[in-house]
């Protein structure tokens, strides 16, 4: 039984954080005691990740004090065996998974005194356990190579591995968008788990761009811009617009967004799968279902089918955006303008050498056009956030010629300003000719689409199109009920 002491688990006094002359932490005060959810919310880049690594001891502070159970760290490389022994656990939004490892085998890792004997079946049960618990009805085999999984079921892995029991309880668990890859009833199963388990004691920070989500869980809601925490209160005196106001960012009115949505008029077929997808020149054609359901399959098929696997083309005729972005979408050794010009250096090349200026023109207007925050685009992709890793992939993609664009659930760690810019882009795109394949996770980015083809086990369940795109068709089509044959 997680105990119930009102001793804070966490206590950051005056907490900064330096790197050179940048600071992603300023004077934060921050307490977390047992029983509460902590919503933690902020535009991409406003210094949530720095905080949550602070927290668990991944990064040290620069000046202010850090205490567990109220006993004040040294604030140097013992903090993460300290959080440890405090039952602090974080779920990362770049999956830290070992994906050459079978799931028992990841389970296996942090739990370093593990008793020996007959370990691969005793973790086993333990995986099997807490994917159960927080996951009912999954079908993760704890057997299966990590690598072998989709995303969704990876992010489960590794949740349920973070509630798993070990020789430290958890007490705290950290969680950084845990649900941008998983569908809507797998993301319910996982919220009502965190309110069991902060209702038995245990304390929770969730970190989401869902708004519904932060809603929905959290007691108490902390605001970060800039490094700074700019508000701390309870859940209940903030509504959702004042949210988004607090976070600095003033997002369109829906309307404002989907109004090219009305259009009706598209050019001909471009593309036509043998499952029976299809899209028009100039349409924004969405992938909708449960998580694992031959979406993302679909997707590849469309996107192989098209491109050379050894070369790349002038006027290419499909581009992908990566969802995953870690595994098919960032190159990590290189810099942001590298990444970003990757799709498009083919077009900037002169008799084999690349022109530099060309380059750099494009990724400063992208850089300007999307808002990547940074002040160098010579610096490495991974000192950006998430959210603006994916920027940088949206970037890639859109600043190509290609005339169809595959989109993988793209939005994964991206801001809800961010998304409804992202939005009016692909409109203005899309009214140029520019077809978009989007599969989503999240219902409220198929509805900006002009058609929908639901899947059930790897085939189409149902076309949608004009009012008929609606959740409640979208899961009526997606559980098989009767409804969706009529």
């Amino acid at each position: 039984m997680i105990g119930t002491q009102k001793v804070p688990i966490i206590t950051l006094a005056d907490v900064g954080v330096s790197f050179g002359a940048v600071k992603a932490l300023n004077d934060v005060e921050l307490t977390i005691l047992p029983g509460e959810c902590v919503g933690v919310v902020g535009h991409n880049g406003a210094g949530k990740s720095t905080l949550v690594n602070v927290i668990n001891g991944r990064l040290s502070s620069t000046r202010g004090d850090v205490s567990y159970d109220g006993e004040q760290s040294a604030a140097d490389f013992r903090n993460a065996l300290l959080a440890r022994n405090a039952g602090i656990r974080s779920v990362f939004q770049e999956l830290s998974l070992c994906p050459n490892l079978t799931v028992l085998e990841n389970y296996r890792i942090p739990y370093r005194n593990m008793p020996r004997r007959a370990w691969r079946r005793n973790a086993a049960s333990a995986v099997r356990a807490s994917l159960d618990a927080v996951f009912p009805g999954n079908a993760i085999d704890p057997y299966s190579v990590v690598d072998d999984l989709p995303i969704a079921d990876r992010q489960m892995v590794e949740i349920a591995i973070a509630f798993s029991r070990r020789d430290i309880d958890a007490r705290l668990v950290i969680l950084d968008e845990p649900t941008s890859s998983l569908d809507g009833a797998i993301a319910d199963q996982l919220l009502a788990y965190i309110k069991k388990f902060c209702a038995d004691g245990g304390a929770i920070i969730f970190i989401s761009h869902m708004m519904g989500e932060i809603f929905d869980v959290a007691s108490r809601i902390v605001v970060m811009k800039d490094g700074f925490i700019i508000q701390d209160n309870a859940a209940r005196h903030f509504t959702r617009d004042g949210l988004v106001d607090a976070m600095g960012h003033v997002v369109p009115d829906t309307a404002e967004v989907t109004g090219a949505k009305k259009r009706q008029e598209f050019g001909p077929e471009v593309l036509r799968m043998e499952n029976g997808l299809n899209a028009r020149q100039g349409e924004v054609v969405g992938l909708a279902g449960l998580a694992g359901h031959g979406q993302a399959e679909a997707l590849a098929q469309c996107f192989l089918a098209r491109t050379s696997d050894w070369s790349a083309s002038r006027d290419p005729a499909v581009v992908f955006v990566a969802g995953d972005r870690s595994r098919d979408g960032v190159m990590p050794l290189w810099s942001i303008m590298r990444n970003l010009s990757l799709q498009t250096l083919v077009e900037f090349s002169r008799t084999f050498l690349v022109d530099r200026k060309a380059e750099r023109k494009v990724a400063d207007e992208w850089h300007r056009k999307i808002g990547i925050k940074t002040d160098d685009l010579e610096n490495p992709i991974l000192s950006l956030s998430g959210g603006n890793q994916q920027k940088v992939l949206f970037s890639r993609a859109l600043a190509s010629s290609a005339p169809i664009v595959v989109m993988d659930d793209p939005m994964r760690g991206v801001d809800v300003g961010t998304k409804k810019e992202v939005y009016r882009m692909i409109r203005a795109e899309a009214e140029k000719g520019r077809t978009f394949l989007w599969y989503s996770t999240e219902t409220d980015e198929i509805l900006e689409c002009d058609r929908v083809f639901v899947f059930r086990d790897s085939e189409i369940a149902a076309e949608l199109q004009g009012d008929q795109i609606t959740e409640e068709n979208m899961l009526r089509a997606s559980f098989e009920m009767q409804e969706a044959g009529q």
